[in-house]
């Protein structure tokens, strides 16, 4: 008999939004950004409000939103934590998707130059 899939927990989608975003693992402020959420093995639609607790990890490790990685890295996660089906999406599609569901066309500075710098147009 068939089981349904596991449900996706928010250490996956951080998880996730790290590969994403720093593949190479040379950002300590993303690693520092899995590294808090490496224990949260809650599914990720438990979480009452899921983009306030990514909010909030993140800020923790850049409280200016000074990080264009670290920025890009948690709305990945938070689109991720409500676009479940989308975790194997191809990376720059997923960078793509979550910059324009957040800032709807008007990143910041720091977002901004990370996706010159990565080549992903939005």
């Amino acid at each position: 008999m068939p089981t349904d899939p596991a449900p996706v927990t928010l250490a996956q989608v951080v998880h996730r939004a790290a590969e994403v975003v720093d593949p190479e693992g040379a950002d300590q402020d993303v690693v520092d950004l899995v590294l808090r959420f490496e224990d949260a093995d809650e599914p990720v639609s438990a979480i009452d409000d899921v983009e306030l607790r990514i909010a909030e990890g993140a800020g923790t490790i850049d409280p200016q939103e000074e990080s264009g990685p670290v920025q890009v890295a948690r709305v990945v996660a938070t689109y991720l934590a409500f676009r479940r089906d989308e975790v194997a999406e191809e990376p720059d599609e997923l960078v793509r998707l979550a910059v324009r569901a957040e800032y709807d066309g008007h990143p910041p500075e720091p977002v901004t130059e990370w996706l010159a710098l990565n080549g992903v147009e939005v």
